[in-house]
């Protein structure tokens, strides 16, 4: 108890101030009454929680169903293209990390290639492969949490939970190997940051067993959950040619019938030496976008299963000390090392990587679909322009097409299986 406090009159007092308070103090002049033709505009974003991100739509709403939304980007203003233009090679490795969050290592392994590719090189195989691993530990991350906040989007608190419970044992690996959890950057120009630490094997294998598990105990919450499908089946429709046209990857072209993997079609790293399928379906909609995601999860660790049974031993790294970084033992202990990490690192004319001069694209299939690089060389230690085709830009363009003539409740299971990531936005 507190002291001789009469709660009574405290919350008299509290009834009385209300009572007394100047309702036009809070009156920001906000007209929201319909126009002419009985419309009315509400802004959606970009501090909305379902919109997963700094995202802003202007939605035009006829009593609760969508006439059209008018999306908008910029809001973060990271500016991550025109820092690749002023840092070196290496050093823009970093900023990948920041474009999707929650598979930062797809980016690394991805830039990392389309650079390797400009300058003519090629990894140790077992490089190759522990890069193939870790991207597809980091797609099973991505897609387990899109999932699950697929799931609370639509209402389902248990499936947030339980999502994160099954990426918590993936960031326990990654920071196994990386020595970090979110924004890894242990890819390499050339390579990768260290080799795999001892008992690596036993732990991924036995993490993979767990996370078919979790797949199968989420899938139990939704796949016959009347509420659930009501809200995903018929809702957010993308046909196949409207999937091609628009530029749809991964995913989300997958879910409309279009069989395009470029891990299949334009093989890169070993993954022509790994066993998998292309998962597709004709639902074209919310639902069909959701049994993609778990199908390339299942693939994913058949994939993490082939490659660490199949990973040879070996150098992680090419053999050129002008192009990749040593590690840091042996920057921190021995001269030479000290003056290459200095060289590869810094910028100006005699520093950093030199690659020829030319102009080069380059693409992964990154968790959310085609995750392109344009790199424009001039023979200098930075790009002189560098173009990110992050698949969430193309995806964003999509919505607008595909919500037309929904209810205002339908918004957040479209863009829930969008899974736009605001962060491969901005420019």
């Amino acid at each position: 108890m507190m002291g001789n406090t009469n709660i009574d009159n405290i919350n008299n007092a509290n009834t009385k101030e209300t009572q007394n308070t100047d309702i036009s103090l809070y009156n920001y002049d906000i007209d929201i009454s319909p126009d002419e033709n009985g419309y009315t505009y509400m802004n959606i974003g970009p501090s909305h929680p379902a919109t997963h991100g700094t995202l802003r739509m202007k939605a035009k709403l006829d009593g609760e169903k969508i006439i059209e939304v008018e999306p908008e980007i910029g809001f973060l203003h990271s500016g991550f293209e025109k820092l690749g233009e002023h840092h070196t090679y290496n050093q823009w490795i970093v900023t990948t990390d920041r474009m999707n969050y929650l598979s930062p290592l797809n980016n690394n392994i991805g830039y990392a290639l389309a650079v390797e590719e400009l300058l003519e090189i090629e990894v140790p195989e077992r490089a190759s492969y522990i890069r193939v691993i870790l991207a597809e530990i980091s797609r099973i991350a991505d897609h387990f949490l899109c999932q699950a906040f697929f799931g609370l989007d639509l209402g389902a608190f248990t499936a947030l939970l339980w999502g994160f419970v099954e990426r918590e044992r993936i960031y326990d690996i990654i920071e196994y190997v990386t020595g970090t959890r979110l924004t890894t950057s242990y890819t390499r120009i050339g390579g990768l940051a260290m080799d795999l630490p001892e008992g690596f094997e036993k732990k991924i294998l036995e993490v993979c067993d767990k996370l078919e598990s979790g797949v199968k105990e989420i899938e139990k919450l939704f796949n016959k959950n009347k509420i659930f499908l009501d809200r995903v089946c018929n809702i957010g429709y993308l046909s196949k040619e409207d999937a091609i046209n628009f530029g749809a990857s991964g995913p989300i072209m997958r879910a409309s019938g279009v069989e395009y993997d470029i891990r299949t079609h334009k093989p890169y790293a070993i993954y022509d030496k790994l066993d998998f399928n292309v998962i597709t379906n004709n639902y074209c909609d919310c639902y069909g976008r959701y049994l993609v995601r778990w199908g390339e999860v299942r693939e994913s660790i058949k994939i993490i299963r082939q490659a660490v049974e199949k990973m040879p031993k070996g150098p992680v790294n090419f053999g050129n000390s002008k192009i990749i970084q040593p590690d840091k033992k042996s920057t921190y202990t021995d001269m030479e090392s000290l003056i290459h990490h200095f060289k590869v690192l810094m910028t100006g004319p005699t520093h950093g990587i030199n690659p020829k001069k030319g102009e080069y694209y380059s693409s992964t299939e990154a968790p959310n679909g085609e995750l392109g690089w344009h790199i424009i060389s001039d023979g200098e230690a930075s790009a002189y322009r560098i173009a990110v085709r992050s698949p969430s830009l193309m995806h964003f363009q999509i919505i607008p097409h595909i919500i037309k003539n929904h209810h205002l409740s339908d918004f957040v299971a479209i863009v829930g299986s969008m899974n736009v990531i605001a962060g491969e936005l901005d420019r």
